[in-house]
């Protein structure tokens, strides 16, 4: 349904650090970035991009909005979770762990306050 998912920064850096720390956690390359500056991520068949905002303006995050990434293990939800932490995201929410007995979730502001999640589907019992 998605071709790709772009959110704004107003500092491309620290969106850089952070976000290559988030994807190299979750076994993906770090970003390559376009002729226009814009932060781009591949992974698993998606596409996740960062840019300052085109019209000029400051970037803004989206008030109920979250953006979920899907995770291989719980492990590899926590390890992307700390990633985020110690690149400066904020650890939101309750703390990381099994919600509901079937999904295991991370939840992160990132530095421009994006709300972030890492999912990973608990096996069926």
């Amino acid at each position: 349904m998605f071709s790709h998912i772009m959110i704004g920064s107003n500092d491309i850096a620290r969106s850089k650090k952070f976000y290559d720390a988030l994807f190299t956690a979750m076994g993906a390359q770090p970003a390559t970035e376009d002729a226009n500056g814009r932060l781009i991520y591949t992974h698993n068949g998606g596409r996740f991009m960062v840019s300052k905002p085109i019209d000029g303006k400051p970037a803004t995050n989206a008030n109920g909005g979250t953006i979920g990434f899907t995770m291989s293990s719980t492990d590899q939800a926590a390890a992307w979770h700390k990633a985020g932490v110690a690149n400066g995201g904020a650890s939101i929410e309750d703390p990381p762990g099994v919600r509901r007995g079937v999904v295991y979730l991370a939840y992160l502001r990132d530095p421009d306050g994006n709300k972030l999640v890492g999912l990973c589907r608990m096996p069926a019992a």
